[in-house]
Order: C-alpha cells, then structure tokens, then sequence
C-alpha cells in the first residue's frame, strides 16, 4: 500500500481539527479584520501557489505577497 493517501487522509483529520479550533477560539475573543493591505497580501500569496509551476512567476508573487505582508504588521503595529 502506498503512504500517500494516508497521509492525504491524515492531513484532511489535521486540517478539519485546526479549522475546529480556530471556530471555537475566535468566538471568544475580539473580531479582528482583515486590512485591505493584509487581503491583497494573502491574494499574491495565494496566486504565488497556484502559479508556482513556474519559478520565477510563483517566487515573485510570493515574496510581494510577504513584502506586502510584513509593511502590514509594520503599519498596524505603529497605529497602536
């Protein structure tokens, strides 16, 4: 047998308790939303993924996305 759907399956159980605990937790604590700055970041992150069979393209939209990440902490950190 071959070890890849186990671990699919293992990371599918890890995931759904992750997602379970995160619904919980959040409930109980103060909303906090996403900047406009944070969204666009996790969108070229995101693209970075989709678009990763092509190194130059993926890694360039990964590391906007995480520049534009970290100039988001930089901003919001600064505001309080």
């Amino acid at each position: 047998m071959n070890a890849s759907p186990i671990f699919v399956a293992v990371s599918i159980v890890v995931l759904a308790i992750v997602a379970l605990l995160a619904f919980f937790i959040a409930g109980r604590k103060r909303e906090n939303r996403l900047t406009p700055l944070a969204g666009l970041a996790f969108g070229f992150v995101l693209a970075g993924i989709l678009f990763g069979e092509d190194r130059v393209v993926g890694y360039g939209l990964l590391g906007t996305g995480v520049v534009l990440a970290v100039l988001d902490m930089y901003r919001r950190s600064r505001n309080r």
